[in-house]
């Protein structure tokens, strides 16, 4: 793991890079808040070791600025600070640190924070076993493709997008943006219990198969509620739930399985009904071409207040330059070649 170390004081920085390789971590190291985030916005580390009094960027608003960012793995912050009041720690905490080392610091004890921290991240392996869920369901049906890193990527896309809309501020989280990535390619679980005779039939379905196939929402609900029975404080899972047996919801109310309409459809819904259509028109079927981003488009176009939440389709729009991107960065050819990271 990399340990990311800020601190303006070059022997501060020296005494904890010393440290934390003595202990086995790769280590990173800056010297302002400005060049840390750097780091931390390309990706290169997920445990930051911070001082809390810097000059410009100060530890405290470093924190601020990795909550703000989103990124798609959880950063742990640990401030290293000679505060001592609670309300100190209560500060640091709505900042968004996770852990505090008093100065001057004990190695062992910097150690011991360090490898709290490493556990904590090493529970989204917990994100990769959920894809990998995802991928056994898909691998059923012959067409799938790379159908679940598109529709995941969509809707963070989506999601990205509404976040920075006012009226969505108060609703939409970093932390919406990650789960949503997180939990979509579950949306389609319940498929797992839908007879190979329908899943895989190559033609139309008949109603009564059809009838069958639309149960695959409430299957999926239906796991994941007994998931959620034995841990209802995961977050997760109930995003899982919620997408899974709403992304065939229509804005209309004439979607399925419980004709929800509005608002009344989950925003995690509503945004992967998008993604996961878009994804369907734009694949080649064993009963269909795929089409082009303008027939695709044209077609959720048509369909804006009726099957598509308007803001949705609004998203969706201004974005799709990244939506091409993805289709084409993403396409089935290479599908085989996709390296899966949650």
């Amino acid at each position: 793991m990399k340990v990311l170390v800020v601190d303006d004081n070059s022997v501060t920085v020296d005494m904890l890079e010393h440290t934390l390789r003595r202990g086995g971590y790769d280590v990173l190291t800056a010297t302002s808040g400005r060049a840390a985030l750097e780091i931390v916005e390309r990706g290169d580390c997920q445990l930051v070791v911070t001082d809390w009094e810097m000059p410009e960027m100060s530890g405290l608003e470093l924190c601020r600025r990795i909550r703000q960012f989103g990124s798609l793995h959880y950063v742990y912050v640990i401030l290293l600070t000679a505060r001592r009041d609670a309300s100190d720690t209560i500060e640091g905490m709505t900042a968004g640190a996770d852990d505090f080392i008093a100065k001057p610091f004990q190695p062992t004890e910097l150690i011991l924070r360090v490898r709290a921290g490493e556990r904590l991240l090493a529970l989204e392996t917990r994100d990769l076993l959920i894809f990998l869920l995802a991928k056994l369901t898909e691998s059923r049906d012959n067409d799938a493709g790379a159908h679940l890193e598109r529709v995941r990527t969509y809707s963070r896309i989506i999601a990205e997008h509404l976040r920075r809309l006012p009226e969505y501020r108060d609703v939409l989280s970093p932390e919406f943006v990650r789960l949503i990535y997180l939990t979509s390619p579950l949306h389609d679980i319940g498929k797992v219990a839908i007879p190979d005779a329908v899943l895989l039939k190559p033609g139309s379905l008949t109603e009564d198969e059809f009838e069958v196939m639309k149960t695959h929402t409430t299957r999926g609900a239906e796991t994941l509620d007994a998931a959620l029975k034995a841990y209802p404080t995961a977050r997760f899972l109930r995003m899982a739930r919620d997408i899974a047996i709403s992304h065939h919801e229509w804005y209309d109310g004439s979607g399925y399985p419980r004709g929800l309409a509005g608002s009344n459809i989950p925003l995690c819904g509503r945004i992967v009904a998008l993604a996961d259509t878009y994804d369907a028109l734009t694949s080649k079927r064993v009963y269909k071409e795929a089409y082009s981003h303008e027939k695709a488009k044209a077609a959720i176009l048509k369909s804006r207040g009726s099957h598509f939440d308007p803001d949705v389709v609004d998203a969706f729009l201004a974005n799709e330059k990244k939506f091409i991107e993805t289709r084409q960065a993403l396409s089935d050819a290479s599908a085989q070649d996709t390296v899966l990271t949650a």
